[in-house]
Formats: C-alpha cells, sequence, structure tokens
C-alpha cells in the first residue's frame, strides 16, 4: 500500500472528506486530489502536517507492514490515547506497585 493509499483509507476511517482534510492541512484539494488521481505520494514537507490532523505518527503512516512486537525496539504513543495515559499513570507509580502491576500483567497472559 502507498502512502498515498494510507492517508485515502485513514481520512476514509476518519470521515474526512478532501475538502474537510485540504482545509485542515493547508494543502491544496487539488494535490490532494493528484495523489489519488496519479497515484503519487505526499512531499516529504507536508507528513507531519497530515500525521498531525490524522492523529497518527509518521512511522504509523509511513511503514508499509506492521512489525511483530519482537522487532521493535521502541514504540510511539500518541498523546491523547488511552495507552499514553496508561504509561502517564504507570509511571506516577512507586516501584513496588509497578513490580504488581507487572506481575498483574504477567498473570492476565496466562
Amino acid at each position: 500500500m502507498t502512502i498515498s493509499e494510507r492517508i485515502f483509507k485513514l481520512m476514509e476511517e476518519r470521515e474526512l472528506t478532501q475538502m474537510d482534510f485540504s482545509k485542515s492541512t493547508g494543502i491544496a484539494k487539488s494535490t490532494i486530489s493528484d495523489w489519488k488521481r496519479k497515484k503519487t505520494n505526499p512531499s516529504a514537507d507536508k507528513i507531519m502536517i497530515i500525521c498531525n490532523v490524522l492523529k497518527v505518527t509518521p512511522y504509523e503512516l509511513l511503514q508499509d507492514t506492521v512489525q511483530s512486537v519482537e522487532e521493535l525496539e521502541y514504540r510511539v504513543v500518541t498523546k491523547g490515547t488511552k495507552e499514553y495515559d496508561f504509561l502517564i499513570e504507570m509511571e506516577s507509580l512507586k516501584k513496588s506497585q509497578k513490580e504488581r502491576l507487572l506481575g498483574y500483567i504477567e498473570a492476565l497472559k496466562q
């Protein structure tokens, strides 16, 4: 799947029209139409604004396949998601509480 195909898929999932997307990103509607019609991709300088509007990370937008957890050395968590909130809460725990939480997670996996 190309970058532009992923953009249109995400727009559809978020119920964004090309006009709405154009207004939110500041990218001309004709440029967005070209991505679809000519099967071209956005220029590199547009990626971050696209990611902000679609609420995805550049990694999520640019990655063609999903890597397994074992292959990842890091994760990007988007602010405002449940995963982000969970990590913030976990950081505030005392060491003993974190260990108990990790034990609970291990028990859930069994």
